[in-house]
């Protein structure tokens, strides 16, 4: 754990605001003095090397995250930012929400076009060459990592809109209007432009940026790893022989859009991008974390248990800041003295201090993610059979020997004890144990209790839980400065092991290798081994599941689910699943928090909506505008 007032975070674009995007964008892709002055000298081409890696997505920003799509959380209607609007089926045609292809502006931050961020690429690519002081090979590094961020760009749009057009070079100031007019391409040839685009970056990226100076620039193991996670899309049900969603989306000529024949090779590339992707980042450092640090004061005495040690290491995998299991962070840091940041909404508020500036207390998770972490056996809690399910939303008091993360001689719901480290690493619940603001909390969040909802302010956990995942446990929200700043996770190790596991059962089914992938990260869960929990008939309610594929399947899909929640993945995994009617179809649930009394507290409510129609939502709409702009653009189906 690094003490928050010795961090250094360098930022690598920090020059550079989102206002600043439209800077450069404006300069004509040719010969004209603009791009001279711009590509004179290092220091000025350098700002236009920024301005590429400033249309990086924030999902820290509360307000654009991707982290909020999908019902994984909830906050109260008057707090809602537009992911949770796309959710509830709120967009339109004609006013589409949290658009990478247009771009857009929330809470005074604007996400920049990736389109303009793809002709910003391609403007330094091709110009970098003008510049005089500069070597060949430093030359060739940077058009490396722009062409990776070209790539990676043409990948993000990619996901969210299917089908798209390829701009591999900036169109020259004399085009024809057809020439502008772009066609969106197939979803295999937009695949296959990543990957290749891709792979031509990493012959002269870095082997590893290790640098203060440099975090947050694409290196080899980055370029490899993002890779891994092209071809397991690009595997995926939703694009990998989807005909029954998209058997009437063609192009002019009559091409479908997506192949309409299953490739069960594209999960065998996948997997063998992941493995190379896991043995690159571990020939240069990177290892599943485990907290080494010496535990503050007030658990130094717990810390000889290991449910303790398995919170601390499972919570600081993402809050210690650029750790070893980090393959990718954004070198914005999640709160650097600003509102809109995520660590704000999600930290609780300290009622006895007397300013609460950088702590909201309204991004709470909802009652559904709080199912999907296991018992302390590493099973579903509908599968393991010493786990009572049924009354899981009864009432039981808090025994000694959960004393770790619930208070003694209190009362609360089944479902939040007997659970793994995850679950009380990442949520807070009533009467259980918050470890924030430095201190170890016992959290009583019934109405007009010290945690809880305080008459009818607007800033509350509207299901009853509290997000601990994305704070850091030394964040201070009296102040800004005081919150602990960490890089958000782009990619970690423990998605390249979970990516390995789902490619390698998709083509081959289980294997040791498949068990040994997910096992690495259950270990550091403290839970025990696929084939220890599974195997055993006494608890596993479906005996040996994991040894077919399709029940494997399912338990590499709820690892990711877990592992990963929050960091903006579940919206993706779900969709490229085609599961999409599963889950995003419900109100989201949680506790009833206006009530003070144990009993009516402890009963489920509704408390935020949530809408998906199938098969549009799947993909999201392009823009009125966009479309009238250039006629040959094709609308996805059903908007």
């Amino acid at each position: 754990m690094k003490i928050k007032n010795k961090i250094t975070l360098v930022l690598f674009f920090s020059i550079f605001t989102f206002s600043s995007c439209e800077k450069y964008l404006d300069i004509v892709p040719d010969g004209t003095q603009e791009l001279g002055l711009l590509f004179n000298r290092k220091q000025t081409a350098y700002n236009a090397l920024a301005n590429c890696y400033s249309y990086l997505p924030q999902n820290d920003n509360t307000y654009a995250s991707y982290a909020l799509l999908s019902d994984e959380l909830a906050v109260p209607v008057p707090k809602e930012p537009d992911a949770i609007r796309v959710m509830k089926g709120q967009q339109t045609v004609s006013n589409p929400l949290m658009g990478y292809w247009s771009g857009f502006s929330v809470s005074g931050k604007s996400q920049g076009s990736l389109w303009e961020g793809i002709r910003s690429c391609n403007i330094l690519i091709e110009n970098i060459d003008l510049v005089v002081d500069m070597n060949q090979s430093e030359k060739n590094q940077w058009k490396a990592e722009v062409g990776f961020l070209k790539a990676y760009y043409h990948f993000l749009l990619l996901s969210n809109y299917g089908p798209i057009p390829i701009v591999d070079v900036n169109l020259p100031i004399d085009a024809s209007d057809e020439e502008v007019r772009v066609e969106r391409k197939t979803v295999d040839e937009c695949f296959s432009y990543i990957v290749n685009t891709i792979n031509e970056s990493i012959t002269n990226l870095p082997e590893k940026v290790v640098g203060n100076n440099d975090l947050g620039r694409i290196d080899k193991v980055i370029a490899k790893a993002i890779k891994s996670r092209v071809l397991l899309y690009s595997a995926s049900p939703l694009f990998n022989g989807n005909s029954n969603f998209y058997s009437n989306f063609v192009n002019k000529d009559g091409v479908h859009f997506f192949n309409q024949n299953f490739d069960e090779n594209k999960w065998k590339l996948a997997a063998e991008a992941s493995k190379e992707a896991i043995d690159a980042a571990l020939a240069k450092g990177s290892n599943i974390y485990y907290y080494t640090d010496t535990p503050p004061t007030f658990d130094t005495n717990n810390f000889q248990f290991k449910l303790v040690r398995d919170q601390y290491n499972n919570r600081f995998s993402i809050t210690d800041p650029w750790n070893s299991e980090l393959i990718w962070g954004n070198s914005n840091p999640v709160t650097n003295g600003q509102y809109w940041q995520i660590q704000s909404p999600a930290m609780m508020k300290d009622p006895t201090s007397s300013s609460v500036e950088a702590s909201w207390q309204w991004l709470a998770p909802s009652l559904r993610i709080a199912e999907t972490y296991y018992t302390k056996n590493g099973l579903p809690i509908d599968q393991d059979l010493s786990f009572e399910y049924a009354d899981r939303y009864g009432v039981t008091n808090i025994a000694f020997n959960q004393r770790f993360y619930a208070q003694i001689g209190n009362r609360t719901a089944k479902l939040n004890l007997n659970r793994e480290a995850r679950f009380y690493a990442s949520l807070g619940f009533d009467r259980g144990i918050n470890r924030t603001w430095g201190s170890i909390w016992n959290l009583r969040m019934r109405k007009a209790e010290i945690h809880g909802r305080i008459a009818n302010t607007g800033d509350y956990l509207v299901t009853g839980y509290a997000l601990k995942k994305l704070v850091h446990q030394d964040s201070e929200g009296d102040a800004y400065n005081k919150a602990v700043t960490y890089p958000w996770p782009m990619i970690r190790l423990s998605e390249l092991y979970l990516m390995y596991a789902e490619a390698l059962n998709e083509f081959s089914g289980p294997s040791v290798e498949v068990y040994n992938a997910l096992n690495i990260i259950r270990e550091r869960a403290g839970i025990p081994t696929v084939q220890d929990a599974w195997s055993n008939a006494t608890l596993a309610a479906t005996p040996n599941k994991h040894t077919s594929k399709e029940g494997l399947r399912e338990i590499i899909q709820q690892e990711r689910m877990i592992e990963l929640a929050f960091e903006g993945h579940r919206y993706y995994d779900i969709r490229r699943w085609k599961l999409a009617d599963q889950y995003f179809t419900t109100p989201i649930q949680g506790w009833s928090v206006d009530e003070d009394a144990e009993a009516n507290y402890y009963q489920i409510m509704n408390v935020g909506q949530r809408s998906f129609s199938t098969p549009r939502d799947y993909l999201q709409p392009i823009s009125f505008t966009e479309l009238s702009r250039n006629p040959n653009l094709i609308q996805n189906p059903g908007w």
